[in-house]
């Protein structure tokens, strides 16, 4: 029996399973298996050293976005019409073959947008071009899932399922688990919490099936079983995505106004050009990226070249992204934003900083 077969066979199991406190066991011991199969089935099936064909793009710019979606939903016109890459558009599925980027220039920032073909039903088996694309997926900062709104949320609750059985969680924050295997001494089980959903019992099976006997496990969450499998396997990838249900011209008000509601959801329209500017709107918060401006001594900030960084970032980041050396020679920086009490403000390396807000490095 091969590897999808046997996915198979425990998903019909699963599905059999009545869920109660008597099967929870069971289903536990079972999900587990199905983790360690859907692992197995992404590894490279080529001979060493044998070269496969080059699909992923080298990663550029500020920040990365994945485009992922059914064929035919509209991402090569949305591609288009957001940057200047041309990708070809055509009325009949599977236009797009290859993965093919573009950058969006936005308020100082590239970030670099990926059209990849459409995926089918299946894809996490390797259906279609399925497999390829779903790895180039798990390299991106953001998921932009493009719908049509005129499927409702069938394509939606598909592609979740699909990302899902590849390890790709979307908009969830890592369990806070902590597991460390170890050479002997059994397994010391703790939690700093109460427990509703797994207990001893349950986590000694779970590792049982990864032929895990010494291992040191501490919950700081009330986590699922689900979850727990996640952190022993170690390859889950946990992505922001913004769901963007694009032909809203031919569907109704009532549901443009339904969809419009739902979390992270942006409604639009690439053939008329509808709300594509708060989409890019969108695609910036949810990509957590801000902009920091230097300012060299008695001159006015320079406005024109904004350094693109991640939301948490710390003055000694800002000098790495000036120059490798500066953090060494800094001796403190003023700052001017929203993140100083006044303007403006003397700070050491480890101040947090804001969207737009002004630095000037003093060195020693």
């Amino acid at each position: 029996m091969g590897i999808l077969e046997k996915i198979a066979e425990i998903e019909r199991e699963i599905n059999r399973t009545q869920k109660n406190k008597a099967t929870e066991y069971h289903l536990g011991t079972l999900k587990a298996k199905l983790a360690k199969y859907r692992a197995q089935l992404l590894e490279p099936t080529g001979k060493k050293g044998e070269k496969g064909e080059g699909f992923d793009v080298l990663k550029s710019g500020d920040a990365r976005v994945a485009m992922i979606g059914f064929p035919s939903v509209g991402k090569s016109t949305l591609l288009s019409t957001l940057t200047k890459t041309e990708s070809s558009v055509a009325s009949y599925e599977f236009t797009t073959l290859t993965c093919i980027p573009g950058v969006i220039e936005y308020k100082g920032a590239n970030i670099q947008l990926l059209d990849l073909p459409g995926i089918i039903e299946g894809a996490s088996q390797g259906k279609g071009r399925g497999r390829q694309v779903i790895a180039v997926a798990r390299t991106a900062d953001l998921v932009l899932m493009v719908l049509d709104a005129t499927k409702k949320d069938i394509h939606k609750d598909l592609l979740e399922r699909e990302l899902e059985a590849v390890g790709i969680r979307l908009n969830t924050k890592k369990p806070d688990i902590y597991f460390k295997e170890k050479k002997g001494g059994g397994l010391a089980f703790n939690a700093t919490c109460n427990l509703t959903h797994v207990d001893e019992k349950m986590v000694r099976m779970i590792l049982a099936e990864y032929k895990i006997h010494n291992a040191e496990v501490l919950f700081r969450e009330d986590a699922t079983m689900d979850q727990f499998i996640d952190v022993i396997s170690g390859n889950r990838i946990y992505l922001p995505c913004l769901y963007a249900y694009n032909k809203i011209d031919q569907i109704s008000l009532e549901e443009v106004d339904r969809l419009a509601r739902g979390e992270h959801n942006v409604v639009i329209s690439c053939e008329m050009k509808l709300n594509l500017d708060y989409l890019l709107d969108c695609l910036w918060e949810h990509l957590n990226l801000i902009r920091v401006y230097t300012k060299k001594p008695g001159q006015p900030p320079d406005f024109s070249d904004g350094i693109i960084m991640r939301n948490g970032v710390t003055v000694k980041h800002t000098c790495h992204a000036i120059h490798r050396t500066l953090a060494n020679d800094c001796k403190y920086a003023l700052v001017w934003g929203t993140s100083t009490k006044f303007n403006p403000q003397r700070v050491g390396l480890a101040h947090v900083m804001h969207d737009e807000d002004v630095i000037q490095i003093v060195k020693k």
